[in-house]
């Protein structure tokens, strides 16, 4: 029987690349890159307001990260939109694409999650507020180790599961997520780790890393998977700060190791 949940963040967390990519100076090649520079969205100052502006829809609906971003562009951009609508979608599809295979998990992860994919008493769920289009990805990142992940629904059977807000349609400060994942989990659970950068460690540039934001972002979630769960929560905040990644990962690691073992 699976007693102990371990419920990890995606972005920040299990995949630093996913925020590395956000970088002024790799934000603006990316831009360049895909085209999107050239087609009006020529500063970092301009992507994220639409990011900003779109990130509610973009991340508790299944309309996806292409789409929400061509619409704000269009919103802010209305020039381009009769006379460049091809080449907006050609860019913006272009760039998703690259973020999301830039979004891999960690290495420094890899040992800890081939070994949970292998223990029958520990559910494993990936908890992130993203687009839809996040959820796929995620799954075939973790394939590329061969652990196979299944995406959050009802009587799921597999270990590793992926909960994304867009798929549920609530962020994970929300009751109606944590019932989602709750509703759906086969067994109850005594024990809960919950390891999350609850959004510190994102771009100065994007708002939900903004330091009010994490902390009531963190006791919110403390609160709803204690009142979802009335489990023992043992919350671990996964900040990087000045320290290396990688020492971070092994650290956080050994307090997944004492957490199977007690």
């Amino acid at each position: 029987m699976r007693n102990k949940l371990i419920v990890f963040d995606y972005s920040g967390t299990l995949s630093l690349e996913a925020v590395s990519f956000s970088r002024s100076d790799n934000l603006l090649r990316q831009l360049r890159t895909s085209g999107l520079f050239a087609l009006g969205v020529d500063s970092t100052g301009l992507f994220w307001k639409i990011i900003n502006e779109s990130w509610i829809k973009g991340s508790t609906t299944p309309a996806g990260y292409k789409t929400i971003m061509q619409e704000c562009i269009y919103k802010l951009l209305p020039e381009k939109t009769r006379t460049a609508e091809p080449e907006i979608s050609r860019a913006v599809s272009g760039f998703v694409d690259a973020y999301l295979d830039c979004s891999r998990i960690d290495d420094s992860w890899r040992g800890i999650l081939e070994k949970l994919s292998q223990n029958n008493f520990v559910q494993v769920v990936i908890a992130t507020d993203h687009y839809a289009e996040a959820t796929e990805a995620i799954i075939a990142h973790l394939g590329k180790w061969n652990i196979t992940a299944a995406v959050l629904a009802d009587n799921v059977r597999n270990n590793f599961v992926v909960a994304n807000s867009a798929g549920i349609g609530w962020h994970k400060d929300k009751q109606q997520f944590w019932q989602a994942v709750k509703d759906a989990l086969p067994f109850d659970y005594t024990r809960v780790l919950l390891i999350d950068d609850f959004g510190r460690n994102e771009q100065t540039g994007d708002s939900y890393g903004n330091i009010t934001k994490v902390d009531k972002r963190r006791q919110e979630t403390i609160n709803m998977l204690q009142l979802m769960f009335t489990a023992d929560i043992e919350a671990v905040s996964f900040i990087l700060s000045d320290k290396d990644p990688g020492r971070l990962i092994a650290e956080t690691s050994a307090m997944i190791e004492r957490f199977l073992s007690e």
